[in-house]
């Protein structure tokens, strides 16, 4: 337990991810931020406890908007290290498909653990494969959450279109348009929680074009709009899915996109490379966002997400680690450094800042999400933080404390907070083994690939 008046007192620097400074620190109450303070200013009330942050940079817990837990169960897996991302799947979906619920459960856990130590506090995953003994997949999911203390954004993905019917996945991890329509209603019914402070939130998300009917992909959205949840897929990863979507539908992605009724702000797509101008400006005006996974891109070889163009038409970007099998790491940290450093190469160095990444990592990813409660320090939102120290011989010599974590390449916080409890304490999860769940992970490992 935590105490309910904290000052998080002096940092050595804070990232607010807005225009507000607060080099005073800041005070939580109720697991809300209660005040940002000055230089020299102390709380305008008694405090239960304070944690001086003398030696830290703070910043907003990072949030990232699309991953696939499960697939740290099949990381650097020799097969298809070389692959991309179609003939990757198509190696990768039998082995996939012997997933159990035991397995899933160890997966979800280390690509949580992994996050929440790398400073994310809010994580949504993609989980679209329901093999049999595998209907309840977001609730074994969900455990898992609720276990690691974090925040999760979990979308009850699914493919219907098999290789049978002219699809990519083959045909045992494909599901009928009943049972994906109960399961989704269902599952909105039973967890999806409203307003501000949520810890679990379910959304719809139809794996791909490649993989799902439009069938699924309209009534999806229909039953988002009943139900006022979020919509998320993959859309204009790769040139072979363009060229998929010609061929089946003789529309390009966004328009196909369009067709389907997802081109609006409900909407967040996982990549979003292969655009031209008008699908640009046309996705902007929806105000559909988009999840930059670039260390995923470039494993994959599949391209470089333009950001700023997007941007300055109006659709907002996060960021994701993707994977865990095409990145193959699930920390958002580097996520971050990854894409500053990919960016620059495609918009230069000035229009690339530190700063604006961050802000991608945590207000704008929660903006993908639909949470205002989230992604900022301020007043009133939710005291989910991330504190990096920089006493490591990486940063030694630097200067600017908040450009160090990720040009000196900060990789593990040594305290996170979500809703006011410290879930990260000296760099370790508070109550999680993490030797036995490694042992425990690595054996589920070795029996999927094993079949």
């Amino acid at each position: 337990m935590t105490a309910s008046r904290i000052w998080i007192k002096n940092p050595l620097a804070l990232y607010t991810a807005n225009d507000q400074k607060a080099p005073g620190g800041l005070v939580i109450e109720g697991g809300v931020i209660a005040e940002l303070l000055n230089a020299g200013q102390t709380p305008s009330a008694p405090v239960d406890s304070t944690f001086d942050a003398g030696e830290h940079v703070v910043l907003p817990g990072l949030i990232n908007t699309h991953h696939h837990f499960y697939q740290t169960l099949t990381r650097a897996w020799a097969p298809v290290v070389n692959q991309p991302l179609f003939p990757w799947l198509k190696t990768l979906y039998p082995v996939w498909a012997r997933l159990t619920p035991d397995r899933l459960k160890l997966a979800s856990k280390v690509a949580l653990a992994e996050l929440l130590l790398s400073g994310c506090t809010t994580a949504a995953d993609h989980h679209y494969l329901f093999p049999d003994g595998l209907e309840n997949a977001i609730d074994v999911q969900i455990d898992a959450v609720r276990e690691l203390g974090m925040r999760a954004m979990l979308t009850r993905g699914s493919m219907s279109l098999g290789e049978a019917d002219g699809g990519l996945p083959p045909q045992q991890t494909v599901q009928t348009a009943e049972a994906i329509l109960a399961d989704s209603e269902r599952l909105i019914g039973r967890y999806h929680q409203r307003g501000a402070g949520a810890q679990i939130q379910i959304a719809l998300a139809p794996c791909s074009p490649f993989s799902v009917t439009p069938e699924i992909m309209r009534a999806s959205a229909a039953m988002a709009d009943y139900h006022d949840v979020r919509l998320h897929t993959h859309l204009a990863e790769t040139l072979d899915e363009e060229a998929f979507c010609k061929q089946r539908f003789g529309l390009r992605t966004v328009d196909y996109l369009d067709s389907v009724g997802w081109l609006s702000s409900r909407t967040w797509l996982a990549h979003g490379i292969h655009f031209n101008e008008d699908e640009i400006s046309r996705l902007g005006a929806a105000g559909t966002g988009i999840c930059h996974c670039p260390s995923s891109n470039m494993r994959l070889a599949s391209g470089i997400c333009p950001t700023i163009a997007l941007e300055a038409a109006g659709a907002p970007i996060g960021l994701g680690v993707d994977g865990s099998a095409s990145n193959d790491a699930s920390n958002m940290m580097l996520e971050a450094r990854q894409a500053l450093f990919i960016q620059r190469l495609r918009y230069g160095a000035e229009q690339i800042t530190p700063e604006k990444v961050l802000g991608w990592a945590t207000r704008d990813s929660a903006r993908l999400l639909g949470r205002d409660d989230l992604g900022e320090l301020a007043v009133g939102r939710q005291a989910d933080l991330a504190l990096f120290k920089l006493d490591e011989l990486r940063f030694s010599g630097s200067h600017d404390p908040v450009s160090a974590l990720l040009l000196c390449g900060a990789d593990r916080a040594d305290r996170v907070m979500v809703g006011g409890r410290w879930q990260v304490v000296d760099g370790q999860i508070e109550g999680l083994d993490v030797a036995g769940l490694i042992a425990d992970h690595r054996q589920a490992a070795r029996d999927l690939i094993a079949g």
